[in-house]
């Protein structure tokens, strides 16, 4: 926007000439503030997406479906408390075999503090017994958040999100 205001700016004052400068200089700048410049006629930058819904988790340790073919099953490896907790994911297909396909992210934050705490998306890790691993750094008392992303081939199938307070 500054630049296109700097720009049209220029070329008056080229036109105008070095003894009017001043007065031009005034008058475009009078003109931006007082509105001659319509909002309507510089483009509104708009969000590329939208924001992500995350459907509510039931509590630890329950079946939560992924898709028509996949749940998963996730919770604590204990009792989080102040500190670093370890959040365990297991995904299973509908036959009960694992799964070890998907990609899992975890955000974990305060609701009550948005973006105070957050940790940003990060991928989980996948153990040797093919359980989904992510550490959760909680720094205070309070409601914590972990919102969960399943992938597949690329491609965002799930989205959850689990509250708990400690």
């Amino acid at each position: 926007m500054v630049m296109k205001v700097r720009n049209t700016l220029d070329c008056l004052l080229f036109i105008a000439g070095r003894k009017q400068l001043r007065r031009v200089a005034i008058i475009g700048v009078l003109a931006f503030n007082l509105g001659v410049f319509s909002p309507t006629t510089i483009p509104a930058v708009t969000s590329p997406t939208a924001k992500p819904v995350y459907q509510p988790l039931s509590k630890q340790g329950n079946k939560s479906p992924i898709d028509a073919d996949h749940y998963f099953i996730y919770g604590f490896d204990k009792q989080p408390k102040i500190g670093t907790a370890i959040m365990r994911v297991e995904v299973f297909s509908r036959d009960g075999k694992r799964d070890t396909s998907f990609v899992i992210k975890g955000d974990t934050d305060m609701p009550s503090m948005r973006g105070a705490h957050s940790s940003g998306d990060r991928d989980f890790s996948l153990s040797a017994k093919g359980v989904y691993l992510l550490p959760v750094r909680l720094v205070m008392p309070g409601d914590w958040e972990i919102r969960f992303t399943f992938e597949k081939n690329g491609k965002t199938v799930f989205r959850g999100a689990y509250l708990f307070d400690i």
